[in-house]
């Protein structure tokens, strides 16, 4: 049996979350510390911080959610559809895109944070947002809801919705939750396909995307 890319990313991600929650020293070297960054040059955490968790719910939550967008149920998420639209170099282009995902998410925060010496930031979250809205921008109509909570509505109004309320969010002060991170892998996650679409594949991707907009009829969606 074929392991997917995602179930991959999940293993190692939970082995080595959990080896960080007995061993303060792991998280302490692979956390992203934007003054580490700057004086020791460890730029290796913009990536590493995506493998370590603040605790057991936090990581659940982050590898389901991985989980059903980039795998999906039925092998339907995003590594397949990365599958379909790139054809052989589909799987590379899904694990660059998550690995690039960790870092590019953090880097208004670096900007932001790189001389605040109490700041620190862990976790998946900005790289499964990426993997997101990769499967947003290649299905838009097909329905997206909140884990847990099973309301589904077409995954370009869910998108809207999701940056929006990450944008008001990020602007709260005292939040322990890095939303900047999650509008900026959500973002890197679109960028990237539609990059990606015109080198590698001939599927027209915008041209989808905008036709399935055109087609969508609210009407019978808020009907129920």
């Amino acid at each position: 049996m074929t392991i997917s890319i995602t179930l991959y990313i999940i293993i190692v991600t939970s082995l080595i979350s959990f080896w960080g929650f007995n061993n303060d020293h792991v998280v302490d070297r692979l956390i992203f510390y934007p003054p580490a960054v700057i004086k020791n040059n460890e730029w290796y955490r913009f990536f590493t911080c995506g493998l370590v968790h603040r605790d057991i719910p936090h990581l659940i939550f982050n590898m389901y959610a991985l989980f059903l967008f980039g795998q999906g149920q039925q092998k339907t998420g995003t590594e397949y559809m990365f599958e379909y639209v790139f054809d052989n170099k589909g799987k590379a282009l899904y694990l660059i895109m998550y690995v690039l995902a960790l870092g590019v998410c953090l880097i208004p925060t670096f900007f932001k944070n790189k001389n605040n010496h109490y700041y620190r930031s862990l976790g998946a979250s900005g790289a499964v947002s990426a993997v997101v809205f990769a499967y947003i921008t290649m299905n838009p109509l097909q329905g997206v809801g909140l884990i847990f909570i099973p309301v589904f509505i077409p995954g370009f109004l869910f998108g809207t919705i999701y940056l929006i309320i990450s944008y008001f969010l990020s602007k709260r002060k005292g939040s322990s939750i890095n939303h900047s991170a999650h509008i900026w892998g959500a973002l890197f996650g679109v960028v990237f396909v539609l990059a990606m679409a015109p080198l590698f594949s001939n599927e027209p991707i915008v041209g989808n995307f905008i036709e399935s907009i055109k087609e969508f009829d609210f009407r019978k969606t808020f009907m129920y």
